[in-house]
């Protein structure tokens, strides 16, 4: 089994690298289509939204009381709450949703 990790981590360093490396040398001029510029833009936010949505919903014991404090946790944030009052609703809203239901 020890050998099958260092071929694990040699394998997960060379996508890594490739990945950061094959962009440096396929795109050498500056990016003209804006629906490709737009694209790498949006990646980011992309890729945190799809990694953070799904631990909001079973991070709590009741998928309920996890959906509840999304819902509240947008209004909030619609509304100009910053990062603390938004987190704090939502931590409120799911201890009130637990211990009463």
């Amino acid at each position: 089994m020890s050998g099958n990790v260092y071929v694990y981590i040699a394998v997960m360093a060379g996508v890594s690298f490739v990945i950061r490396v094959l962009p440096l040398t396929l795109l050498r001029k500056q990016l003209k289509n804006r629906f490709l510029k737009s694209f790498l833009y949006y990646i980011p936010y992309v890729t945190l939204s799809v990694m953070t949505f799904p631990a909001i919903l079973h991070a709590t014991q009741s998928t309920v009381s996890a959906a509840a404090a999304l819902f509240v946790g947008i209004i909030a944030a619609w509304f100009g709450a910053g990062l603390f009052p938004v987190s704090a609703a939502c931590c409120l809203t799911v201890f009130l949703l637990e211990l009463f239901l």
